[in-house]
Parts: C-alpha cells; structure tokens; sequence
C-alpha cells in the first residue's frame, strides 16, 4: 500500500471514530458503527461504495431527534457538530436534500422540532441554514412543493416563535434577524395566514421596529422589508403597520431618488404598494404630503432611467399612486400636484418603446381614474321628447320620472322653496369613493360581479318551472279574438278556386281592429312646445300624421310669400310631383342636374336644397342656399329591378300615415331609396394596436390643454325652434329629425372631431344605443373622428370588429344606394362622464362609455348617414306588406288584420299565411284548418333593427313560389306580428316603448291600456290555448348586442334545475327533448347559427319575457327567442365576417326550412318529392325514410339529437339586462375583454380568444 492509500484509509478509520465518540451508550448506534469502522478497513469499498450518504444523513437525523428537552441545552456542543455536518452534507451532496425531504420520512420534523428546542444561537444558525438549503435547491417546482411541506408543518409559526424569543434579547443578534426574515421572506407567500400569526404573535412590531432601528444596514433591511410585504397583504395588517409609522419609513427609504442600493428600493417601493391598499394608509399618506413625492420620484427615475433597467421600480411608483388615488382626498391631491400633466408627458415619451406598455398603461388608468368627472352637457337626462300617458303607472321609472310632486318634493315639502332636481349628475359625483374606484378598479367588475350572480338568478322554484297553463281569463272574454282566426271556420263556399281574383278576394278581409286603450289625449307634451314646425293653431290629436302640404315646410312667413311671388313656370314645375301632397325628404343644398333620372322625380317643396353631386356647381359657400328656389326635382336611382318589393311612391304613403312624437317632416334619404345589400362580404374589422390608448390620451389631453378644445354645439334638439345651428361652413351639420332618427346633441370639440349625445328613450331616462343620424358640410379626403360619449353598457362588439354603418347619397345616387360597413380607430371604452344614479337604479360612481370611430368621406358636398346597424322602419314595414299582398300568387291565403293600435296611434299589424285549401269540399276544408301552427313575432325592441331583417326572409319565402315555399304553407298556418312596437320604432328608441317600459317584460301581466300590443299577443295566444290550438313553435326574433352569430334560447326544465342545483336529482324529471330539435336542425342548415351559443335554462329575471310566459302559461314547448348578431360570425362559413341584410334575411328564409323539416319529423307524412330540392339548398343528400308513421322521422346521414342531454357540461346561460323598474332584481352579463392593456379590462385577457355575452331579451 503506498503511502497516500494510507493516509485514505486513516481519514476514513478517523471520520468513523468521530461518529461513534458522538453517541451514547446506546448498543444499537454502536453497533452501527462497529460495523462502519469494520467496513472501512477495506480501502476499495471505502472509496468506491464507502458509506452511504442515506446512512449518514439518517445516523445525523436520529442523534439530533435524541437530542431532545433538555439534552439538546445541556449538550449544545454535540448539537452544534450535528447540525454543521448536516449541514455539510446538504451543501455537498443534491441527494441529501431529497432525502431529508422525501415523503414517509420525519426529517422536516425532527429539524423543526430542534430548532424550537435549542437555546444555542450557533445551533439556530445552523438549522436555519438547513433549511434554507431546504427550500432554496432545485427545481423552481420542487421548491414550491417543499415550501409547501413546510408549511403544513408548522414551520413559519416556529420561525415567528424564535423571532419573538430573539427579540426579547437586549441587543438581538443581528445574523440571527437576518437568517429568520430571510427564511420568512421565502415561505411567507406560500403561507396564506402568516399575516394573521405575525400579528397575533407580535412580530410585526418586531419586524418594523427592527427596520427603524437599521436603515442604513442594507443586508438586514432587505429581507424585512421583504417580510414585511408579506404582512402587508393582510389589510389588517396594514392598517396596523400604517399606525406604527412604516408609511414614513418607508418614504424614507425610497426618497430622494438614488441609484445606490436599487434592489433595496424596488423592494421597498413593493412594499409600500402592498401597505397603501388600505385607504387608511392611502389617506395617511396623502395628509402627509407624500403624493407630490410620489409623482417627483417617478419623474427622476423616468428622467435618469434611459437604458430601462429599472422599470420595476417606475412600475411600482405607480401601483403606489393608484392606491392612493383609490381615495377621493387622493384623487384630488394628484390633481393639485399637477399628476395629469407629468403622467401625461412621460407616458407620451414612453409611446415608443413597446416595452414599457406596462409603464404606459398604469399611467393611463391613474388618469382616467383622475379625471375629473363630468356631467353630460344636457339639461335633463330625460328624453328630449315627452309623451304624455293617459293612464298612469302604479310604479316604476316613468313614474318616478314624471309622476312625482314638483321638483322631486314630496307633500310635506311643499311648504319649502322650490328646488330643482338635477337629475344629470349627483351631488357626490366627483369622483365619489364608491365601489367603483376601489383596488379592482376593472372596466368590466360589473361583469364579474354578475358572473358571481348568475347561477342566482337561475329559477329555482320548482313549481315556476313546470309548465303550467293557466285560464287566467274567461273563454268569454276571449271570444272576441275569434275574429282574427277566420280561417279555423271559414268554408270558402261559392269560391272559384280556378281564378286568381277570386282566391285574391278571399283572403283580402278588413282589418280587424279590437278596441284597445283609448285616444291619446291631445295634450301631450314634446320638447317642442310652442315652436313646433306643426301647426298648434289647430286642435291637435295626441300624435297626428305628416302634414305634408306645401306651407307646413316653410321655415317662416318670408318663405311663405316668396313660395306665392314665384314665377308661373317655377310654380309649373312643383306641380310634376307623385300626384301627391310634396314630402319634405331631406334638406339639400344645390339643384342636382348632372344626374338622369330613372325613377318619378320627387319634389322638394318649400325647402333649400343640398348639393349632392359636384357636377360642377359652386357649393362651398353658405350663403348659395339662400339663392336656390324653394323647390327643385329630386334625381333618385334605379332600384326597381334590384328592390322589387321597395316602392318609392308607396313609401310615401305610408309615410304620411306614420304619426311620431316629435311630429317628423322629414323622410331619410336611406329610407326613401332603398337599401341594396352589396354582393360581397365585409370582413371584421382588425383594430391596429394602440388605438384606445391614442384615443384615450387625447381625451385627457382635453384637460390637459383646454385652449385647445372648442366645446361648439352644432346640433341640440333641446333648442326647439332651431336645433340645426349654422355654423359658416366651419362645422358639420347634423340632423336626426326623422323616423328613426335619434342623435340628441353634438358638439364640436377639435376642427375635426365631434362628441355626440343620444337621446333616451322617450319617457325614460336612458337606454344609449341606437343611432341614426344624418351628417353633411363635409370636407373631401379629411379624416373626422365622432365620440358618442354616452353608451351604457360595459361593453360592446365594437370592440371585436364591429363597425358602424354609412349611406351616402352620392353613391346611391351613382346607382349603389346601400349601407356599407365604416370607420377605422374604433374601440369602446369608459369615459368621465358621470352617470346619475338616477338612471342607474341607485348605484353611484357608475361612468358612461364612448363608442369612437373615424371616417372620411369620399365626395364633395354628400349627405351621409351613419347607424348602429341596417335601419328598418315602420314605414318601411308597411311598405312591404303591401307590396307582399299585391304580389302574392292566387294560390296563397294572405290576410293582414290590424291587431291593435299602439299608444302613438299607429297600427300593429297581424298577419296570417298558409295555402289555400285544394277546394272547398269537406276534406280539404278540414285538412286546411287541421294545420298546426307557427307563431311569430318581432321587433318588441325598436333598436334590435337585425330583427326585422330576419323576419323580412321569412315572410319573402313564406310569399315565394318555390315548392319549398308551397309546401311550408300547405303545412303550417302562420301568425305574425311582424312589429310589436311600432311606437319605439317610429320615435328612435332603442329599448321600450311610448310607456317607458321594456314590452319584453310585460308578457307576465300586460296592461291593456299601457302595453296593447303585448296584451292582444298574448290574448290571441290564449284563445288558442282555450281552443286547443295551441302553436306548434312560438319564436320571438331579437337582435344580440354583444354576441356573435345566430342562436336561441328555449326552455327546459330538466336543464335549468342541473344548473341551479336544486336537491332535486335532474334524473328523476321525465322530460321531452323536443325543444331541442328546431335550434339542432338550424345549427345544421344555417351558416350563421350556432348551437353552442344557445341555452335552455330558465332564468327568474327573464319570467316576464315572451318566451317563458309561453312555455309556461300557454304550454308550449318549443318556445324560443332567436337572436341575430349586429357583429358577425366566429364560426361556419361567414366566420370572420360581418353580418348584413342578405345573411339575415337568409337567417328568415332558413328558419323556414328547418320548420319544414320539423314537420316531416312530427307529421306522419313523408315528403319525399322535396328532400332533393331541400338537400340543394343545405347542402346534404338525404336517403329515402321510411313513410310508415312515426313520432320522429329523421334523415339517416343526419346526427341524432334527439339523445339524452349531457347535464355534465357547460350550458350558455342566457344573460339579463338591466330592469331599472325591478330595481334590485336585474343583472347584466358580458366579458369586458379589450384587446389593449388601457382600459380598465384591458390587463385581464386577450380579447379576440372569447366574446362578450347579453341578452336583448
């Protein structure tokens, strides 16, 4: 052996001695190490198998776990040894660790156990040591796991129980606070009651009190302020360390600005972050002056910090400015110190570098959070029209609104002066501390909060659940509807089923007019009281017709005379007219001549006239409209062979029959001409990333520089006698006095940006959605930019694509008149604009939103029209079912009764259609009224326009030639009502009608009086239920704000009690799954339908909709609501795309063959002679099925779905809208996903992987 192999081998004879001099008498130990030293004296297994690390570790493990009580005080010395070699081998050797921490063993114990025993510091030092080796070696995963353990176990108490014993010394060893905060520091964020024990314990004090005493010991103040971020997240905390002074400590660590010592301050400024979440500590802070330090700080480290190495610390100056401008006291010492400006100015110098968007975003929150807030530029939140009610409300919001004593008084305040009630904004608004400007400061908290409510609003009544048909009127009273289902009775005897005119004379009865609430009183009230443009001389009904003479037009007693002094040949010329009273179509300025025209020539009488075509005419001045004539021949395009079903002429008609609140005189250029859809598709639109933040910025630039915004009102239908405010060609002209039309205000703000105001619903305080306006006085190839600044919903499909839609009358006259899809830089987003809560049922702090897009316009002196989706009239509407009725074959049995008149005094319509019987002999008879039937209805909200799109397809299939066509008539009798509220259409709303009320909500107890269009519905649905004829599908067509495609909502009882987790099993309730077959054979027909998107489930706050007072009170199954999106599609083959008129109307005529379909699987017929014609419009080959009779006849090649619901899975709820009639009882759903980090939403999740959910029930 040579002499180095000695050496080895009596350093591993020595290491062995030094075990067994470590034990006690113990036999076993001894043994053991008997058997090690015996091991030793072979060289080869010392060296290369020697003896086990494990054994090692565990020998160790064993003599520290004897070393309990009072052993471990009496032999520190052993202890020390033991824990130092411990200590070695887990430095030195991976494996130890695993084995200290591997499961089934007691070493974390047996450490723990030690360190609360042992009263040696060394000994503290070295157990401390171990475990921080512990917890600090290997995988970020394996970290986390034995932190985990170690906390489980109890450990961060017994480092608190030192800590305190530590402190108790007169001069507390400075490497032992080191090691334990250092220790904490690791463990306490996997500790979710460390707070809790710190402070039961008392080791807060001692954590700050050992900061105080050592601010200028970097090493030591590191890790305590590291723990004390940890305690701070606790609020109680907080608040606690705040009263022991840690705000001003920690002020005097961050400040003044310094490079030295970074890492110290980016803890430090963590910290504080953590500390001023308590609006205690916020309000502390600001009371000492700290807000302006704040604000100088972030400015040196933005100055000083060019390479942007230390952008955490900039990000956390401002976390810790946001805390304290949680706080109203705080809000407005930013402002004071001039936060705003220097934000602003940083943030536009960090706009460069994509990077510090998180520094950019923070500044923007804190901003907008600061921004003054500001009331809407209105006298009143109230309608700018009012319509007086003959029968007042017993409760709700028109009544709060106009039922109320003077000024909001009550009886026993009559005695004191009178007040105003200013109802635009509360007193408390600037920026009041409400729930809204909290830590979770989120553009979309509302969605969340009702995220957290829906599964309560899911019906949980089991007895409201079950259909019930309830007689909750007379058969008597009912009988009178008898009338409007002729064709249950009639014999058709002495017809000539052979001739046209015949079967045309068949079907054409009178309308039927059922008595309903009476006159409006003719004292209603509008906005334009005295100075109305109609004639209030005369006795005046409650809403009259277009007065459409030529006097009603003049603007005043000078245009009177001049339209009298005219020469022959001008008068000659205004008598070539449509052989009708001249209708004020629309304002325009020069005389088009360049344009042949190809239709009737439309006078304008009494009125200037725009340019609309260069032609080379002079049009840029505005004293030209003072030269023109007072009338000129108006050229419009062909549109006869694209538009059979649209009438020039007869849409004047019909529009002098349409009575409106404020009295239009004024026909939309867009209305008149028709609207042809393009042939191609528009696709969504891709937002480029920065605009909300660029719009934003220059929203708060507006505070920034005020000069440099002009606040110039062009258009406010608050000044009666002249809301057209001229303007010298500097600005551009609005108008939006026509049906439909609804822009209240706008307001120039920049050369070429204009804020713009809605106006509520009449009767009503709010619902902001529709527009449609008119905009002229443009300038060629100039970009504009348009805010309407008072949007109510969180969120909106404007931002996923969505844009607005523009007409221009120069195109159309071109031969291209149809809306097209328009704007770029859109986004929406919240403004400063303070809601009352007045409007909000109650809840204050709530912000309006801002719907921002930009354009250009392409021609020279056009008249445009923008939109929130495709405009479909009342006038429109009759239009149609006139031109329907004049073009219907002999061989279909049409009939148009009037069902009601609405509260406006207009007509609401019902139709019937189905296929007039073979003959009149007995069988045919009674095959004609044995057909089942399909209930329609629509447009019960004015502002879902989509609506009446899709019920457009349907009724223009219903009316087609086709075999397909024939067959659904010959099948099925229709009933339609194709407008439940024409009042709402007519006016501009958006939601509710002339009461002031969501008809949508009143199926459960209509008012006759109040609500008649609903109330005879509902009634003609009930004299079926009393005849035994209830429908086959009821299907209420809707529009969907924040949702894409096509989908339903039904009923289910079965899936409504899964998802509200009543005890009762789901599997116990026996239930038809009929209800899902219409929605599952459109998912397979219709490109734009999405079966994913539909739900079935019952919600209480939808219990006064049509679609569940159907189902359950007149007991029909497949009762839906259907909504169409006013965005586009995420799925299928228009996915990518916008939707428009013709993937609507399509949507109509489809719904047509799903219930043609429907019917081959419920009748016991087959129609085999049609699946080919069928399948060429589907797309699919079905094989031939069998003809004997069955329940359900499906198609082999289709997907059964008519299995077993899986109740496991996620079901879309349907979501509610807010009832601020109901007060407490509505919620909201949707996403407020944006798809920048500005907005308030913006830092939560990509916004183009999911979208934003409500219903327009």
């Amino acid at each position: 052996m040579t002499c180095w192999g000695k050496i080895a081998m009596f350093g591993l004879w020595w290491q062995g001695i030094q075990l067994c001099s470590l034990t006690t008498s113990s036999g076993s130990v001894i043994t053991t190490c008997h058997v090690d030293v015996t091991k030793m004296n072979k060289p080869k297994m010392a060296s290369e198998k020697g003896v086990p690390n494990n054994s090692r570790v565990q020998i160790l493990l064993t003599q520290l776990e004897k070393m309990t009580g009072d052993s471990m005080v009496r032999e520190p010395e052993m202890a020390r040894q033991i824990t130092s070699k411990l200590l070695h081998l887990i430095q030195t050797q991976e494996k130890t660790s695993k084995e200290v921490m591997s499961k089934g063993t007691s070493g974390m114990e047996v450490i723990l156990t030690s360190l609360e025993t042992t009263r040696d510091i060394q000994t503290i030092m070295n157990i401390l040591s171990i475990l921080s080796e512990l917890l600090t070696l290997g995988e970020k995963r394996c970290k986390g796991r034995r932190v985990g353990a170690f906390v489980s176990k109890g450990g961060t108490a017994v480092l608190l129980r030192i800590l305190i014993n530590a402190n108790k010394e007169i001069h507390p060893n400075e490497e032992l606070m080191l090691h334990l905060h250092s220790l904490l520091a690791k463990v306490g964020p996997k500790d979710r009651k460390l707070g809790v024990k710190a402070r039961l314990t008392g080791a807060l004090h001692v954590t700050i009190n050992l900061i105080k005493k050592n601010l200028h010991n970097v090493k030591l103040v590191l890790p305590c302020l590291q723990v004390l971020r940890v305690y701070s997240a606790n609020i109680v905390n907080a608040i606690a360390l705040g009263k022991s002074g840690a705000i001003d400590m920690m002020f005097k660590i961050v400040a003044p600005y310094s490079k030295k010592n970074a890492s110290l301050i980016k803890v430090a400024v963590d910290a504080l972050v953590a500390l001023l979440k308590s609006k205690t500590n916020a309000r502390q802070t600001v009371e000492g002056g700290y807000v302006p330090t704040l604000l100088a700080l972030y400015l040196d480290w933005h100055r000083n910090d060019t390479l942007h190495r230390h952008t955490v610390i900039r990000k956390g100056l401002l976390g810790c400015l946001r805390n304290v401008t949680n706080i109203k006291l705080g809000r407005r010492a930013f402002t004071k110190a001039d936060g705003m400006r220097i934000l602003y100015n940083c943030s536009t110098e960090c706009l460069s570098l994509r990077t510090l968007d998180p520094l950019v975003n923070g500044s923007s929150l804190i901003m907008r959070k600061c921004f003054p807030k500001n009331r809407l530029p209105l006298p009143t939140i109230k309608s700018a029209f009012h319509y007086q009610l003959e029968y007042g409300l017993a409760s709700g919001p028109v009544t709060q609104l106009y039922n109320q004593p003077p000024g909001g008084r009550t009886h026993a305040q009559l005695s004191k002066p009178l007040k105003k009630v200013d109802d635009v904004v509360d007193e408390s608004d600037d920026n009041e501390d409400t729930e809204a400007d909290t830590e979770n400061d989120t553009e979309n908290e509302e969605d969340e909060k009702d995220c957290r409510s829906l599964n309560d609003d899911i019906e949980k009544d089991i007895n409201k659940l079950k259909p019930q048909e309830i007689p909750s009127r007379p058969y008597e009273e009912l009988k009178v509807y008898e009338k409007f289902f002729m064709e249950l009775s009639q014999d058709f005897q002495g017809f000539n089923f052979g001739s046209s005119t015949t079967s045309s004379s068949a079907q054409s009865a009178q309308p039927i007019v059922v008595p309903t609430a009476q006159v409006p009183s003719p004292n209603h009230v509008t906005a334009r009281s005295t100075e109305d443009v109609c004639d209030s001389s005369a006795p005046t009904p409650a809403l009259r017709p277009l007065q459409l003479d030529a006097s009603d037009f003049a603007k005043g007693p000078n245009k009177k005379q001049e339209t009298h002094n005219q020469p022959a040949e001008q008068k000659l010329r205004k008598c070539v007219s449509l052989n009708a009273a001249p209708l004020r179509v629309k304002q325009k300025e020069t005389l088009v001549s360049a344009l042949k025209a190809t239709q009737p020539p439309l006078l304008l009488e009494g009125i200037t006239i725009r340019c609309l075509a260069g032609g080379g005419s002079d049009c840029g001045s505005e004293g030209a409209e003072d030269e023109i004539g007072e009338g000129a021949v108006l050229e419009v395009p062909d549109t006869a062979q694209l538009l059979p079903l649209h009438d020039l002429d007869l849409y004047v008609k019909m529009v002098k029959g349409t009575k409106s609140v404020p009295c239009y005189t004024e026909v939309a250029y867009p209305d008149y001409f028709g609207h042809v859809a393009p042939t191609y598709r528009e696709p969504l639109l891709d937002r480029l990333y920065g605009v909300q933040r660029s719009k934003i910025f220059q929203d708060i630039e507006r505070l920034i520089h005020p000069n440099d915004i002009m606040e110039k009102v062009v258009y406010d239908l608050d000044i009666p006698s002249c809301p057209v405010i001229e303007s010298a060609g500097e600005s551009l002209r609005f108008n939006s006095q026509f049906e439909s039309g609804n822009l209240r205000k706008a307001i120039q703000i920049r050369k070429y940006e204009y804020d713009l105001i809605l106006n509520s619903d009449i009767n009503s305080n709010h619902h902001h959605q529709w527009f449609y306006f008119e905009v002229s006085g443009m300038r060629v190839g100039t970009m504009y930019r348009f805010n309407i600044i008072n949007c109510e919903k969180s969120n909106s499909q404007f931002n996923y694509g969505m844009q607005p839609l523009m007409y221009s009358v120069q195109e159309a006259i071109s031969g291209r008149p149809c809306w097209v899809r328009t704007g770029t830089d859109i986004c929406y987003y919240k403004n400063h604009f303070a809601r009352s809560s007045i409007a909000t049922g109650g809840q204050k702090g709530k912000s309006y939103y801002t719907m921002s897009f930009s354009t250009a316009f392409s021609h020279k002196d056009d008249v445009c029209y923008f939109s929130y989706h495709y405009p479909y009239t009342y006038s429109s509407l009759k239009m149609h079912l006139s031109k329907l009725e004049a073009l219907k074959a002999p061989e279909i049995y049409l009939r148009e009764d009037v069902l009601c008149e609405t509260l406006g005094g207009n007509s609401c319509p019902l139709l019937t259609v189905t296929a007039m019987p073979e003959s009149n002999s007995s069988d045919h008879i009674c095959q004609f009224r044995n057909r089942p039937l399909i209930f329609l209805s629509a447009r019960v909200h004015p502002g879902e326009t989509n609506a009446s799109w899709v019920m457009k397809g349907t009724l223009e299939f219903l009316m087609g030639t086709s075999l397909l066509a024939a067959n659904l008539r010959e099948s099925y009798i229709f009933k339609i009502v194709p407008m439940l509220n024409p009042d709402g259409v007519i006016n501009g709303n958006h939601r509710c009608s002339l009461s002031g009320e969501d008809l949508n909500r009143q199926w459960q107890n209509p008012n006759p009086e109040l609500h008649p269009t609903i109330y005879h519905t509902k009634s003609l649905l009930q004299y079926l239920a009393h005849t035994q004829r209830a429908p086959l599908v009821f299907c209420d067509y809707h529009g969907h704000s924040r949702k894409k495609n096509v989908f339903m909502y039904g009923c289910s009882l079965k899936e409504t009690i899964w998802q509200s987790n009543i005890s009762t099993a789901s599997n116990d309730i026996e239930e038809d799954l009929a209800y899902r077959a219409l929605p599952k054979i459109l998912s397979q027909i219709a490109p734009a339908f999405s079966m994913a998107s539909c739900s079935f489930v019952v919600e209480h706050s939808k219990e006064s909709t049509a679609r569940v007072v159907v189902w359950r009170e007149i007991g029909v199954q497949r009762s839906y609501t259907m909504e169409s999106t006013v965005c586009g599609c995420d799925q299928g083959k228009y996915k990518g795309f916008q939707i428009g008129t013709r993937e609507l109307e399509e949507m109509g005529a489809q719904f047509c063959v799903a219930l043609l379909r429907l019917k081959r699987m419920t009748g016991i017929h087959s129609h085999q002679h049609l699946l080919d014609l069928e399948s060429d419009l589907i797309g699919t080959q079905p094989k031939v099925v069998s003809s004997c009779p069955t329940t359900y006849v499906m198609d082999e090649d289709e997907p059964s779905f008519l299995e077993a619901v899986d109740y496991s899975a996620e079901s879309n709820d349907e979501d509610t809208e807010v009832d601020l009639g109901a007060a407490a009882a509505s919620a909201t759903t949707d996403t407020g996903e944006v798809p920048e980090l500005l907005s308030d939403s913006e830092n939560k999740r990509d916004a183009w992987k999911s979208e934003p959910v409500t219903s327009s029930q």
